[in-house]
């Protein structure tokens, strides 16, 4: 054995120490974050009306103020056609506290103590997202036991129910990190919220979330088709086994609405998480 490979072996050696130490420091510091934030809810409750006693008016009112008024194609019950949509409808939207407690921790100077600390800087940006994700459960639960209360009957075993939440639950995290975008591009929190309204809001109610396509305009069909809630709406409910008269359109996304509710949800993911960090480090560095 010569020298230089000697020293070669040693030095990798000490490398993967190293790199083991770091990417453990590194899930420390992700640990670290998200339980800051959950911390900071757990003193501000109401923080948590968004995921808590929103999913449980919506599906109160939409149920029995819509029940009965609304016929659908192919028939089927409304209170079993309108769960999917109303779980969407409330963990997009909630993803709007992303972009507020972002923005808020930016112009706070938050973000500026932690630079002064050795941590992982983008633990900041993946500790919020993992938060929001254990709250978006939260909702989800809220939603389901809800929906039980006024009637929704799934009809599909239980991998397939918790596929049909594991669906609408990836797609909401992946919505996060495009409001973590705006939260770090905002002038301020106020101009944060407003995402949730001019943005999130339309794209669920501009879909089949909450009412059948069929009877819409053809433009107003066509954007509600190619619309990604549509996917993962239409996608929950047939996982659920659920009435989903989306399938009676013949557009690809439509008859394959979990495949394409999944190419919508790594595409915005893929896009979003590594501009969110971009938008970090560019706030946070000198």
């Amino acid at each position: 054995m010569t020298a230089a490979t000697a020293t070669d072996r040693v030095v990798e050696g000490r490398g993967r120490p190293r790199r083991v130490e770091a990417m453990l420091g590194a899930v420390s510091d992700v640990w670290f974050m998200t339980r800051r934030n959950l911390v900071h809810i757990s003193r501000e409750p109401m923080q948590l009306s968004d995921v808590t006693v929103q999913p449980l008016l919506f599906t109160v009112l939409f149920v029995y103020l819509f029940g009965g008024a609304i016929p659908l194609p192919g028939g089927g019950r409304f209170v079993d056609f309108l769960l999917a949509g109303v779980l969407t409808l409330n963990l997009v939207t909630s993803t709007m506290g992303t972009a507020v407690g972002l923005s808020t921790d930016l112009h706070e100077g938050v973000v500026d103590r932690f630079r002064t600390l050795p941590m992982w800087r983008t633990a900041v940006l993946v500790g919020r997202s993992f938060a929001d994700l254990l709250t978006s459960l939260l909702c989800a639960l809220v939603v389901a036991l809800s929906g039980l209360a006024v009637g929704w009957r799934p009809d599909a075993s239980i991998i397939s129910i918790l596929g049909g939440f594991s669906l609408v639950l990836f797609f909401a995290y992946a919505v996060s990190w495009m409001a973590a975008c705006v939260g770090l591009n905002s002038k301020s929190p106020e101009s944060a919220a407003s995402f949730g309204f001019i943005v999130l809001f339309p794209m669920t109610m501009v879909s089949n979330a909450m009412v059948p396509t069929q009877h819409m305009p053809g433009w107003l069909q066509a954007i509600t088709t190619w619309n990604p809630v549509s996917a993962v709406v239409a996608g929950t409910r047939k996982m659920w086994g659920n009435p989903n008269p989306s399938a009676m359109i013949h557009a690809w996304p439509m008859q394959h609405p979990i495949e394409t509710a999944l190419l919508w949800s790594l595409a915005i993911l893929a896009l979003a998480a590594p501009l969110a960090a971009h938008l970090f480090r560019l706030h946070t560095t000198e």
